[in-house]
């Protein structure tokens, strides 16, 4: 075993790793995050990329306590959706007001690097089957100390299927049975002691810290029962004290409350929701009305651009929208019709109408013979798209892809909804484009949203050559290794998948100059406890 920070035992696969950077199969950032998860201190990895790899040095980001001003109120622009069940969140803004008020067991900072949170650190067995997590000494708002049990607890409640959380759909690989109904051993989570929980995989994973991290695996107080809202138990620096669904939140920093990375440096953060029409955004910029935003509709880039006083955040991410079928739904059930309308769409020409090019594209072919082989020569007909008016990049990317599927002899609606209405049957529409956010692996959304009988599976995709070769690549460390089994699942999606796939997404945020702390997320996550207001 390996035991981050204390432990200079090396693991047995780093010498590979190492091997990897020194060759350049991989970049320093991915040789960072993959020896933080193997057990490897975050300034020992700095120091390891820095040392294997010449070139321009990579910096640790550093904490600023001593310099951040204190006081004010930080107003954010950011839809307000549903928190009251935070195991089975579906958007990432929920969980941004969720983590004022409560911590994870791990974080992973905008530069895609995972590190300790309610987990001060882990050991990680050399065949990455056993994680032993070593658990921060903590305390809830209530004064109760945190311990293993609120831990096991929360990983449990969020495995039973009966929950419906996304957590099943990263962990049911290596945590479950075959039926995907019970953890896989009456020892898959044990028990050490009061402060120490091991994870015991049925198969190996390298990404469970940041599994950990995934914004549905929230660390909520077992006594509450799955729930949370305005005065719930919670073990960060701020409380949640006000909450109107679609309107406001509002939290307030805790008297005394101190973070181990410092903090809070705020007395509140008001997140404010201004609907569905980006001008009232931007009119609340304008007029100084917020400091920043979880997000800015790419088609308004210029106008953010000359406002004064704020500036332009931005972030390489490997965010997506996805237009699908359900896979058990005709036309859909047939997977020559699904790769059909992939090879319809001219992902190129998507970017530059629906995202002015901020991103990246894929590359598809036109063909129509797919639907003849189908039993469709004469084109198909595949009814209404759902999708919803904010952010408006999500419409114009169906708008164009409607267009051209048309010239292929596929015929679709666009059934336009509003946000609110749309979040509650995302994943229940026969045929819908939804948005997918960046993760730090790359294969972790194939999990979430492809694996058989998942929750998240919203395209009921179901492929059991997909799900055995996923399996296998996420116990793999070595990028070489893994890479020929990536290629593979890529193979599967472009011939069999259930998604057409037409960019990859550039994201940009404006803030105020006077806001000291933030740094954009590839996620959008927004870390409250790290933020402070210049007066």
């Amino acid at each position: 075993m390996i035991k981050q920070r204390r432990n200079p035992v090396e693991h047995a696969a780093m010498p590979g790793l190492k091997d990897d950077l020194q060759e350049g199969r991989i970049t320093r950032r991915d040789f960072l995050r993959y020896a933080t998860l193997l057990g490897v201190s975050t300034t020992a990895a700095y120091k390891l990329a820095n040392t294997v790899n010449s070139g321009e040095p990579l910096l640790m980001p550093t904490a600023q306590a001593g310099n951040m001003p204190k006081g004010g109120t930080l107003r954010i622009s950011m839809r307000v959706q549903e928190i009251h069940s935070p195991h089975t969140f579906s958007w990432l803004s929920e969980s941004n007001i969720f983590r004022g008020s409560n911590e994870y067991l791990t974080y992973t900072d905008y530069q895609n690097v995972t590190h300790p949170a309610l987990v001060e650190s882990w050991d990680v067995s050399d065949d990455i089957r056993s994680w032993t997590l070593n658990l921060r000494k903590w305390k809830w708002h209530s004064g109760r100390d945190f311990t293993a049990d609120d831990v096991i607890w929360n990983i449990k409640r969020c495995l039973d299927p009966a929950t419906g959380s996304s957590v099943l759909g990263l962990m049911k690989g290596y945590m479950m049975d075959d039926a995907g109904e019970n953890l896989w051993d009456a020892n898959a989570i044990e028990k050490v002691d009061d402060h120490t929980v091991r994870m015991n995989l049925k198969t190996a994973n390298v990404a469970i810290p940041e599994h950990l991290f995934h914004y549905p695996m929230a660390i909520i107080d077992p006594d509450e029962g799955g729930k949370f809202g305005v005065g719930s138990n919670g073990t960060s620096v701020f409380d949640l004290v006000e909450f109107k669904l679609g309107e406001k939140a509002v939290l307030k920093a805790r008297k005394g409350a101190q973070h181990w990375k410092g903090g809070p440096y705020l007395d509140s953060i008001e997140w404010i929701d201004l609907g569905d029409d980006p001008s009232a955004q931007l009119a609340a910029f304008a007029s100084g009305q917020v400091h920043g935003a979880y997000t800015a509709p790419v088609g308004q880039k210029d106008a953010y651009a000359t406002l004064a006083g704020y500036n332009l955040m931005s972030a390489s991410t490997a965010g997506t929208g996805v237009l699908r079928g359900q896979c058990d739904v005709a036309p859909f059930n047939d997977p020559r019709v699904r790769k059909a309308m992939r090879l319809a769409v001219d992902t190129k020409q998507a970017l530059a109408v629906a995202h002015r090019g901020v991103g990246a594209a894929g590359e598809h072919h036109h063909v129509k013979a797919l639907l003849a082989e189908a039993g469709y020569p004469d084109g198909v007909e595949i009814g209404g798209i759902a999708c919803k008016k904010d952010p408006p990049w999500e419409l114009a990317a169906v708008e164009v892809m409607v267009e051209q599927m048309k010239e292929a002899g596929i015929k679709a609606e666009i059934d336009l909804l509003p946000s609110s209405e749309f979040w509650g049957i995302w994943d229940k529409a026969p045929l819908g484009f939804t948005s997918w956010a960046h993760r730090p692996l790359g294969f972790m959304v194939l999990g979430l949203a492809y694996r058989s009988g998942v929750p998240w599976n919203e395209s009921h995709f179901s492929d059991a050559e997909f799900d055995s070769t996923l399996t296998q690549a996420e116990g793999i460390p070595d990028a070489r290794e893994r890479s020929k089994l990536i290629g593979k699942l890529e193979t599967i999606m472009q011939e069999r998948g259930p998604i057409v796939q037409p960019i990859w997404l550039g994201r940009f945020t404006p803030w105020d100059k006077k806001v000291v702390g933030f740094n954009m997320h590839p996620t959008q996550y927004i870390f409250s406890h790290e933020l402070a207001l210049n007066s």
